[in-house]
């Protein structure tokens, strides 16, 4: 097969986004005859048929389908980079696009990418929360640069990405004062039916505090249960329930959520990780990020 021809691809996506090729000539601005034969060429390059008739419009056909997903990909990148290069601020500012799973305590986020916003270079760092698989997605779409999770990057698959362990952060219980009176003598047997805010099931901290629970036979009353640690942690400033956090930012979390440790769970620990995609040339501000936790040699995952 000849080298790829973009512009009869971009027809084809565009044609696929109006299903019709009327409706992507006036889109375009281009004649339907042009639009029509390009599509023709595209199709004998490739051997297959990209659409099927139906009615008066088009439908894709298997092997369209197939190629709609990666020109998504492709002129959405195209995109991405257009718009890159238009909004940086000047050719010595670095762009580091960080995606942040939900589950992640924003403070610590913030304590480890205050170390590339400290950089000697000017940084500009666009942060996006959202759910470990979308962000994994937008990572491998060059979207974002980096992830930061509570988990490593799954093994297997064609995601090329390196997982960094940024971090290892010892967790306790934090309360409001009233709470952390009531519930200071005998801890942590003193948790029975203490009211308490956890991440949900699906963050990799809750099944260590269960299992801290269990062993200890502490049965405490589960008030509520959070996807989004934010979420979390503006319950506990309430004063709803006990919850978790590292107690290396006891000093942040006293100041910004008025609480203070209740007690820590040994062997229960904050796991983070910085995922980024496996390139000859990284980026500065993640080898900035990486090198600064004292735990992380990068682990290629394939």
């Amino acid at each position: 097969m000849s080298t790829l021809n973009y512009k009869h691809l971009h027809y084809f996506w565009v044609v696929a986004q109006e299903g019709s090729i009327t409706r992507a000539a006036e889109r375009l601005d281009v004649a339907v005859q042009t639009i029509s034969g390009q599509l023709s060429l595209l199709e004998r390059q490739l051997g297959k048929a990209l659409f099927n008739s139906q009615g008066r419009g088009l439908v894709l056909s298997d092997a369209g389908r197939l190629a709609l997903g990666y020109a998504d990909q492709i002129f959405q990148l195209g995109d991405a980079l257009v718009d890159a290069l238009e909004s940086s601020d000047s050719e010595s500012t670095l762009r580091l696009r960080a995606g942040i799973t939900d589950g992640i305590p924003k403070l610590l986020a913030y304590r480890l990418l205050s170390s590339v916003t400290s950089m000697p270079a000017e940084v500009r760092l666009i942060c996006e929360e959202g759910e470990f698989e979308p962000l994994l997605a937008d990572l491998a779409l060059h979207r974002l640069d980096i992830v930061l999770t509570d988990r490593a990057a799954p093994v297997g698959g064609n995601l090329k990405v390196f997982s960094t362990r940024l971090g290892d952060f010892e967790t306790g219980l934090f309360g409001n004062s009233a709470l952390v009176e009531r519930y200071k003598q005998d801890f942590p047997h003193s948790l029975n039916g203490a009211p308490m805010l956890l991440p949900t099931r699906h963050n990799a901290l809750r099944g260590r505090i269960d299992r801290w629970l269990e062993q200890g036979n502490i049965r405490p009353k589960i008030v509520a249960e959070f996807e989004d640690s934010a979420l979390l942690t503006t319950f506990g400033r309430g004063g709803l329930g006990l919850f978790p956090a590292p107690l290396a930012l006891a000093e942040q979390v006293a100041s910004q959520l008025d609480a203070i440790p209740l007690g820590a769970m040994p062997g229960v620990s904050e796991q983070i990780y910085a995922i980024s995609n496996e390139r000859r040339i990284r980026h500065p501000a993640i080898e900035v990020l990486c090198n600064a936790s004292p735990q992380g040699a990068a682990e290629p995952r394939v």
